[in-house]
């Protein structure tokens, strides 16, 4: 009996040993982040590499397998009542990471976790007045918002694989693109229109149960940037402009971080939203080599991170997460182009409630996590 009771005791002490583990695991945490995302059990990764897929490219004149050595990098957004996953895909035309050309497919799904896609890319370098910034590099990385009036901006980087820039394309369906070339164009009589510039995330708020591209005093504002973090400004959603310090430089509002998990850069990833506690902006971290890296995570690994920024004044970091929320766990997420891990995060959509979070598994496939805020306790 002595022993039974004991047995018991130790069970109990157990439970509530693992329960204060579990509190003290999500407090690590502010209550303004976004931390519960959850990978649907059995379901990822949601798009791969097809090799039976072909489209006629119109710049090389031949038939490729468009999608045949990697899909990854998705942007997301809402349209006719389904979820869109626009994905970078890329063929096999070389070899490393930025030696193949990248297009753009296009996937489907009314519960955001089994997709159907079309056989052929969307969006991708043409015989137009952007061939020399896309040529022979591609499209990449598309991050996508939508206005309330229901016209699609998506941020997309031209690779010509001697420049990256962040450019501009405006759609209503989502199939047939325009594109209006670089975004910084013509800001500062164009300065930094041939600048390395890349990965843009355009403010957005909640309404009527989906996220739409908001105004702050009057104009549209981003987060960007790759190696530090940028704010830029738009009356058109088109045409941007970078802000500029005390000094007439980049105004950097986030930069790397010696230590943790961002050292050696932050990298902008889907729209930011605005929440009662202020701008949440979900980025890239980038984990440096043993010198400056955080020791916690696999040197050179991409995890997910969120800042916050103040709703008054979007250039105001208010508090930023010193742990990621998201991190490589799967055989997938840590195997592919980029073996030393990477969850890269590029879309976030309302739908039903629910926040679905597209990301790319080691620059080859695309994978989906789910926030129930409902389930936050």
């Amino acid at each position: 009996m002595k022993r039974h009771v004991l047995t018991i005791i130790m069970l109990m002490a157990a439970v509530m040993s693992l329960s204060c583990q579990s509190k003290q695991e999500s407090s690590e945490f502010p209550d303004w982040a976004w931390t519960d995302f959850k990978r649907p059990e059995g379901i990822n990764p949601i798009i791969s590499p097809d090799t039976t897929t072909k489209f006629y490219c119109p710049v090389s004149k031949t038939w490729v397998a468009w999608e045949s050595n990697d899909t990854f990098n998705p942007g997301a957004t809402v349209y006719d009542d389904n979820i869109v996953v626009l994905y970078r895909s890329e063929d096999k035309s070389g070899v490393g990471i930025g030696k193949r050309t990248s297009r753009l497919g296009y996937a489907w799904s009314k519960d955001g976790i089994n997709y159907e896609r079309l056989s052929e890319p969307v969006f991708y370098p043409d015989n137009d007045d952007q061939i020399e910034r896309e040529w022979p590099g591609g499209v990449e990385d598309p991050r996508i918002a939508m206005t309330e009036d229901g016209l699609y901006v998506m941020i997309y980087t031209q690779w010509n694989r001697k420049t990256a820039r962040l450019a501009v394309a405006t759609s209503r369906d989502l199939k047939k693109w325009e594109k209006h070339g670089p975004a910084f164009a013509k800001a500062y009589d164009g300065r930094f229109k041939d600048n390395f510039t890349k990965s843009a995330s355009i403010i957005t708020r909640v309404k009527g149960g989906k996220t739409v591209i908001a105004k702050i005093d009057g104009k549209y504002w981003m987060y960007w940037g790759e190696r530090f973090v940028n704010v830029a400004t738009s009356d058109n959603l088109v045409d941007w402009t970078p802000m500029l310090d005390e000094k007439g430089e980049l105004l950097r509002v986030m930069e790397a971080r010696p230590g943790h998990f961002d050292s050696d850069f932050p990298e902008c990833g889907p729209p930011a939203i605005i929440t009662k506690k202020g701008i949440i902006l979900f980025y890239n971290g980038k984990n440096a080599g043993k010198t400056k890296g955080d020791p916690n995570y696999t040197f050179n690994s991409y995890c997910a991170g969120q800042a916050l920024f103040d709703l008054k004044d979007p250039t105001k970091l208010i508090d930023r997460l010193d742990k990621p929320f998201f991190v490589p766990e799967t055989e997938f997420e840590k195997s592919g182009q980029y073996p030393a891990g990477t969850v890269f995060i590029q879309g976030l959509v309302l739908h039903k409630k629910k926040w679905y979070l597209y990301y790319g598994c080691a620059d080859s496939r695309v994978s989906v996590a789910i926030y129930d805020p409902k389930a936050k306790k």
